[in-house]
């Protein structure tokens, strides 16, 4: 477990790729049987209804998403952004962008983070992010950073420190200690997922602040569901060699490797096996699935089953939209009691 005691230099081991950008795969439309996660039920896309513990608030032109368990916690600021609102233009509609991207101008992004940050009652608050390389590094902050970290997930109990991740389909995760008032936000694509960066995560939390799993709550917010999260089957006996309930991950799980005994009527030549079909694979799944292994009691992890691909009218996708996505910020901070 890498928990880096509040510095920002570069991990060797952690590889500077995107999974917005790599191993991506043509969508194609297929027939499958999923499995569906009971904390998880799919539902139509054509809807984007917020359910109980979730809630949808408004707050001028945007929409923020929070997590009811979170609101009763009187010392906690907490918020997952949407598209709508504020000020960046995107496809002839203003949008809540909180990256500095190609198509977007850095005055509207830092406007539109003003904005954000003001909506959840944290206008006060040093933003805290990091340099996503999408690794299972994690940063303890016991002081405010002097500059932005690489890494994936981030630790504090300091109080007006918001930590943040950015994601544009990757699962985006808050955890917090209401006992020890121990905060971490995680940002989970599938390379941290296969690194078991949310369980490394919770470990992290356990060593330098003593918090106990059993206490902690666990958002996990929308992010690209197993209906629109398509990969090359390649990514399953990578997954079932870490993980011995892999198998409910994926729609399928194969790797092309099976024996095929239709081999000799094939028209390729004996022994040859035909391209191994694309697998679906269920990263909010693989998650929920570290934070139980971590500790965590089940009924202490909340999982927003909005799919961030199917929704493209409250979320960026980069998966649906490419490069004319924007990104999400998802944040997290220890605040005081009047806040």
């Amino acid at each position: 477990m890498k928990c880096e005691r509040n510095t920002c230099q570069q991990d060797a081991s952690a590889t500077n790729h995107s999974d917005y950008t790599v191993e991506i795969v043509k969508a194609r439309k297929t027939i499958l049987k999923r499995r569906v996660s009971p904390r998880a039920p799919r539902r139509n896309p054509a809807g984007s209804a917020i359910t109980a513990p979730w809630k949808l608030r408004k707050s001028g032109s945007l929409k923020i998403l929070q997590l009811e368990p979170f609101l009763e916690l009187p010392w906690l600021v907490h918020g997952f952004s949407t598209r709508p609102g504020g000020v960046s233009e995107l496809n002839g509609e203003k949008v809540l962008n909180l990256s500095f991207m190609d198509w977007d101008e850095n005055q509207r992004v830092e406007e539109n983070r003003r904005r954000f940050q003001a909506a959840i009652g944290a206008e006060d608050f040093r933003l805290a992010l990091m340099k996503q390389i999408h690794s299972d590094v994690i940063h303890v902050f016991r002081r405010e950073p002097a500059e932005a970290c690489r890494g994936d997930a981030s630790v504090t109990k300091r109080p007006g420190l918001l930590l943040a991740v950015q994601t544009a389909d990757c699962v985006p995760i808050l955890l917090a200690d209401p006992k020890k008032r121990t905060v971490a936000a995680v940002h989970a694509g599938w390379s941290g997922t296969l690194g078991r960066i949310a369980e490394k995560t919770v470990g992290c939390m356990r060593l330098e602040f003593g918090s106990r799993p059993e206490d902690l709550l666990a958002a996990v917010g929308p992010s690209i569901g197993p209906c629109c999260y398509e990969v090359g089957a390649e990514f399953v006996p990578r997954f079932m060699a870490q993980f011995a309930d892999a198998a409910e991950y994926f729609d399928e799980p194969r790797s092309g490797e099976e024996p095929n005994p239709l081999q000799w009527l094939n028209m390729a030549p004996p022994g040859h096996q035909p391209p191994p079909k694309n697998v679906h694979l269920d990263l909010r799944r693989a998650n929920v699935s570290q934070l139980l292994a971590a500790g965590l009691r089940v009924q202490n992890i909340f999982v927003s089953d909005l799919c961030t691909a199917c929704h493209t009218d409250l979320f960026f996708s980069y998966r649906k939209e490419g490069v004319q996505s924007g990104r999400l910020m998802t944040v997290i901070g220890v605040g005081t009691a009047k806040q």
